[in-house]
C-alpha cells in the first residue's frame, strides 16, 4: 500500500481525541464498541521495530495511557490491545474495552456475534479531558 492509498495517512488531519506530533488517538467509530479507540502513529511505518527506541516508548506510553483512562472511566471486564495491520499496514494500536455483555464476548470483536450485546459508550468530551490530563499536549 502506498502512502497515497493509506486510509490512516489520508485521515491524518481528521479530528482526534488527543494528538501530538508523533501520534493521535481516535475513535474507531464502531457502533457495537463506541469506546473502541485507535492509537495511530502519524508517520507511515509498518511495524513497531521501524521506530527508534524512544519512539517505541512514546507510542506504548500513549497506548497504555488510553487503556488506563478507559479502565478508570468505564470499568470494563477486560481491555484488548491489538496491533494487526494486515489490511492497513500503517502502525496503529486498537484499544478495546470489553464487557461480558458485549456482542462478541468472550471472543474477539472480529469474530461472529454471539448476541445483540450492549454498546458501552464513553462521552467524547470526558475522554478528551481525561486524555489531556494524562498525556502531554
Amino acid at each position: 500500500m502506498q502512502i497515497n492509498d493509506c486510509p490512516l495517512c489520508l485521515d491524518a488531519a481528521a479530528p482526534a481525541l488527543w494528538r501530538d506530533e508523533q501520534c493521535r488517538v481516535v475513535s474507531a467509530a464502531d457502533a457495537d464498541y463506541p469506546a473502541f479507540m485507535r492509537v495511530i502513529w502519524q508517520a507511515h511505518v509498518r511495524e513497531m521495530t521501524d521506530l527508534d527506541p524512544a519512539s517505541q516508548q512514546h507510542l506504548l506510553r500513549v497506548v497504555l495511557t488510553v487503556e488506563r483512562v478507559l479502565r478508570a472511566e468505564l470499568s470494563p471486564h477486560k481491555i484488548n490491545l491489538a496491533t494487526l495491520g494486515n489490511q492497513v499496514p500503517h502502525l496503529h494500536w486498537h484499544v478495546i474495552p470489553r464487557f461480558t455483555d458485549d456482542a462478541h464476548f468472550p471472543d474477539p470483536v472480529w469474530a461472529a456475534r454471539r448476541r445483540a450485546g450492549v454498546a458501552h459508550a464513553i462521552d467524547d468530551a470526558r475522554l478528551k479531558a481525561a486524555l489531556s490530563a494524562a498525556l502531554p499536549p
